[in-house]
């Protein structure tokens, strides 16, 4: 079956979706960087580079469609309007995309519609020749009389995948087709991140504000760890980090918040302490899914973004010191997202462009099942 990839991104995705016998032919992708990124991962897909909502593209990604007779399309239009990451307004204009998508779906007329977003997809309203009208109400008034639609709300931690990632995933199937896509069975087996980044060795941070003597002094093994890092992945980088919150996280205990420390609490760099989240400054749990990969996932300070680590030894007070103070490396995201360890990534892509990229994506091993799903049945 041929696929349409609607705001492609660089393709996360998709990333096995070949694997069950869905072939991506064509890709459209706003942002020039990351089509060409994507066309040097699926060199065999068309990549269209433009905006959706000029009709010049539009009417371009509709003509292609038709000619490569495409039977899927897959949606995945920019969410940062309905994010409870972002600002949450109810008049983005990133929220009407999907009267765009709907017109494009009218027109090239596939046999399946795959459309994935937040949670809050299914509740957000936008205004459509003058009248607010809910998301989902949206889709069945323009799409209800040719297609069954599914409106699925989905935690991917519930499919395996060592990651709990709340997302709306809405499946449309035409009335002519034999089969109707569901979603997949739910997997009740939860993958932790033991099981998905547990066989990884320390790595400790570097520590970009103090001199290489006293980094080593902190961390006596940095450059034989670094070594021993790299030759699992070139993404397997030890991420930078500065010392005052490096040595917060040395004495947090894994699942815990350095707000938790009795006396190694964040500190600003005038020597405050910091005021925050709890689940900031916060190390992982072992045992339990991986949060949500956000796409501010370098930063210590952000969001759940600091490595179980593993308690090392006691300290004076009786504290333990704990290694991997740290964020999570680039291949250690790659590996909770679900992501092929070898999936062709050039090595001279920005470390700092991908993790963002990254943050804005859906597990595909969880794409996989659900697109397997219709396949199979």
């Amino acid at each position: 079956m041929n696929a349409l990839s609607l705001f492609a991104n660089i393709g996360v995705a998709e990333a096995f979706l070949n694997d069950v016998g869905i072939n991506v032919v064509l890709a459209n992708e706003n942002i020039v960087r990351r089509a060409n990124l994507y066309s040097k991962i699926y060199p065999e897909t068309k990549m269209i580079c433009g905006n959706v909502t000029q009709k010049k593209i539009f009417d371009l990604i509709v003509s292609e469609s038709v000619q490569l007779n495409i039977d899927i399309v897959m949606a995945t239009p920019p969410c940062q309007g309905m994010s409870t990451a972002g600002q949450q307004k109810t008049d983005d204009e990133r929220n009407n995309l999907i009267v765009l998508t709907l017109d494009l779906i009218g027109k090239v007329s596939p046999k399946y519609v795959f459309i994935e977003n937040v949670p809050l997809f299914l509740k957000t309203y936008i205004k459509y020749k003058g009248k607010k009208t809910l998301i989902p109400d949206f889709i069945k008034n323009r799409l209800g009389s040719k297609y069954h639609i599914e409106f699925n709300l989905v935690d991917t931690k519930n499919y395996s995948i060592p990651q709990s990632r709340q997302r709306a995933i809405v499946l449309l199937s035409r009335k002519d087709q034999n089969k109707t896509w569901t979603m997949p069975d739910k997997n009740n087996r939860l993958v932790t991140m033991k099981d998905a980044i547990g066989n990884i060795p320390i790595i400790d941070p570097f520590v970009k504000d103090i001199s290489e003597a006293k980094l080593l002094k902190m961390f006596p093994n940095f450059y034989k760890r670094k070594k021993k890092a790299l030759k699992i992945s070139i993404w397997n980088r030890p991420p930078e980090h500065v010392e005052r919150q490096v040595i917060s996280m040395m004495y947090t205990p894994t699942g815990c918040s350095a707000f938790d420390n009795n006396k190694f609490k964040p500190i600003k760099e005038n020597g405050d302490l910091v005021k925050g989240f709890q689940n900031t400054y916060k190390r992982q749990d072992w045992d339990s899914p991986a949060y949500a990969v956000t796409m501010d996932n370098r930063k210590i300070s952000s969001q759940d973004n600091v490595h179980p680590g593993r308690k090392l030894k006691k300290a004076s007070g009786g504290r333990y010191v704990y290694s991997d103070a740290r964020a999570l490396t680039l291949y250690e995201i790659m590996r909770i997202m679900s992501l092929p360890d070898d999936w062709p990534l050039p090595a001279n892509t920005s470390e700092a462009f991908i993790r963002r990229i990254i943050g804005e994506g859906i597990p595909p091993l969880f794409v996989k099942q659900v697109f397997g799903n219709l396949k199979n049945n």
